[in-house]
């Protein structure tokens, strides 16, 4: 009888361990998706625009990505630059657009994340800056969230995250 109850217990754990692997995966998915929906309306009534915090973060390196998100229930404005090589996250006062801190960026998920945007950026033609702007002008009445660029076929673009309302949206603009 313990050799039946083994036979079927662990099948019954795998399923379950696959379910609920599976459950906490949407879980995060739809975390994350409204997480972007509550930045996006803090967004819009942010004085500091996305491609205003870019500008304030050049004089800290070439900026590579930016992106508003919360940060213990407040909004703020991260900025990933490049200079002499290293990389740094830029933070801008999203209500004064002053650059309120500078950390070195040198190991983890975000050291590779900026390595990624750096090479994208060294395909681009253009800033960063200027291909918010390209969006923003050909998508009139939205605000710009965030802007990651990468290389897509070789080709280096920008994905921006555009807000208007409770309307998001991704575009991808050519650098």
């Amino acid at each position: 009888m313990k050799t039946t109850r083994k036979t079927w217990l662990v099948p019954v754990l795998a399923v379950a361990a696959v379910c609920w692997g599976g459950t906490l995966a949407a879980q995060d998915k739809d975390e994350q998706e409204g997480n972007q929906a509550a930045v996006a309306k803090f967004v819009l009534n942010a004085p500091v625009s996305l491609d205003r915090g870019l500008a304030a973060s050049a004089s800290h390196g070439r900026p590579i990505s930016a992106k508003f998100e919360m940060d213990e229930g407040k909004l703020q404005l991260s900025v990933y630059t490049m200079q002499g090589g290293k990389f740094f996250e830029v933070s801008v006062d999203p209500n004064s657009g002053a650059v309120v801190k500078t950390e070195p960026i040198g190991e983890g998920e975000d050291y590779t994340a900026a390595q990624s945007q750096s090479a994208a950026m060294a395909n681009a033609k253009v800033s960063l800056r200027a291909a918010v702007l390209n969006a923003l002008r050909a998508n009139v009445g939205f605000r710009a969230v965030s802007v990651t660029p990468s290389l897509k076929d070789g080709r280096a673009a920008a994905d921006v995250t555009l807000a208007k309302g409770e309307e998001l949206k991704t575009v991808s603009v050519p650098l």
